[in-house]
């Protein structure tokens, strides 16, 4: 007889942390074991006899910085026998909508394979040509809906359960916090690679969090999960409170403060104005060519919680006015528990229309898949407030956060 969903939901693997001395670091970061440290304490016991493949990027990495991949390969305790990379390839050396393809790893001669754009059975061909029993995940991510790599973790876990192969998750912190899911809430006829399945847009989960609702939730068939869970974690923790070095997930996510307004300012992905790329600070610096003062200065007059807004002027050195001086807005965030990255966003977009003629939405639409509907768009052509956008959304996320409050396991 089929299992039910809830029973094959997850096996959470609860390895107790070796003790070792606490040194002053360590107690201060509350001693905070990421996945991979408790599955590696506790001698790499889920993997014992099964050839393991493990979907990864730069990001993978101990506390004092080696990938885990060189670290799992150099232990007997463990057979690593392949490596998946995600969008911006495993070793990271690919920009955006870009992968590194298929090759072997200097470094430990192990096959590496492509799973960017790939989902379904072709994607579960590849995990079965690599001969792996089970597959494991792990990669940082930054706690917004349209950040590719949660849904690389959907497709894999889907990919895995075609393929017959377990699915393991190492998780890691959300450095955005886990306190709140915010923001509007995918609609199923916009789901694309940056969404594939309704949650908000700043979801408030940890990756291990996420594939437990994956798996009760919007796989059709639950994949045989394990998540090993952190330990030292707690929902109110910003990243700086982990103890672990930043990695950019991604080449335009240089710094945690970049993670911390990425869910609200990415939106400008969807408009005619830069959203940073090219500069130092993507997505903490907005603007175009004709913007000048008076949008900082409406900006500011909000009030919003937590950030204020400069007047900036930026070159960027590619993507959007690439070499052209534009005028703009950098974001400083002053009050981060207070910070609302989404209402912030929209905000942000309310106020560049009003002020600047110029403004102009991607001719694709693209605004449509990041908001997840046509309502943020629709509203702010119709000439709603911030407040009235922010409403619109509400229904549907009380909604997702009664069904995400069941998946949740750190307080």
């Amino acid at each position: 007889m089929r299992p039910s969903r809830r029973a094959v939901l997850t096996a959470v693997t609860a390895a107790a942390v070796s003790a070792a001395p606490p040194t002053a670091a360590a107690q201060r970061h509350k001693k905070l074991r990421t996945g991979f440290e408790r599955l590696a304490q506790d001698g790499y016991t889920p993997l014992d006899s099964q050839k393991v493949g493990i979907v990864t990027n730069p990001t993978g990495i101990t506390r004092d910085a080696r990938h885990i991949v060189d670290v799992m390969h150099a232990d007997d305790r463990v057979d690593l026998t392949a490596v998946f990379g995600p969008e911006h390839g495993f070793r990271g050396t690919a920009q955006a909508g870009g992968s590194e393809g298929r090759y072997d790893d200097p470094a430990t001669g192990l096959p590496v394979y492509d799973t960017y754009l790939k989902s379904g059975r072709p994607l579960a061909e590849i995990f079965t040509a690599s001969g792996v029993d089970t597959v494991v995940f792990d990669i940082q991510d930054v706690g917004a809906r349209f950040y590719t790599y949660i849904w690389t973790l959907y497709d894999c876990m889907e990919a895995a359960q075609l393929a017959g192969k377990r699915f393991v998750v190492l998780d890691r912190p959300n450095p955005v916090t886990g306190r709140a899911a915010l923001g509007p809430v995918l609609h199923k006829e916009f789901a694309t690679f940056v969404g594939r399945q309704p949650v908000s847009q700043a979801h408030g989960m940890t990756v291990a969090e996420l594939a437990r609702l994956f798996n009760g939730e919007f796989l059709t068939d639950p994949v045989p999960l394990e998540t090993v869970m952190m330990s030292g974690w707690k929902r109110s923790d910003f990243y700086d409170a982990s103890g672990l070095p930043w990695v950019p997930p991604s080449p335009n996510m240089p710094t945690p403060e970049t993670a911390l307004v990425y869910s609200g300012t990415c939106l400008f992905e969807g408009t005619n104005l830069s959203e940073g790329r090219g500069t130092t600070r993507p997505f903490e610096l907005l603007g175009a060519e004709g913007i000048d003062r008076r949008w900082a200065a409406e900006a500011n007059e909000l009030g919003l919680p937590g950030v204020r807004f400069r007047e900036a002027y930026f070159a960027p050195t590619f993507s959007k006015f690439q070499g052209k001086t534009v005028g703009g807005v950098q974001l400083h965030v002053h009050g981060r528990a207070a910070f609302d990255p989404v209402r912030t966003g929209i905000a942000l977009l309310v106020t560049a229309k009003r002020v600047w003629s110029g403004f102009a939405w991607r001719p694709d639409h693209w605004i449509d898949k990041l908001t997840g509907s046509t309502r943020v768009r629709t509203m702010i052509d119709a000439g709603a407030d911030t407040d009235e956008v922010v409403a619109g959304w509400q229904q549907d996320l009380a909604a997702f956060r009664r069904t995400r409050r069941e998946y949740l396991v750190y307080r």
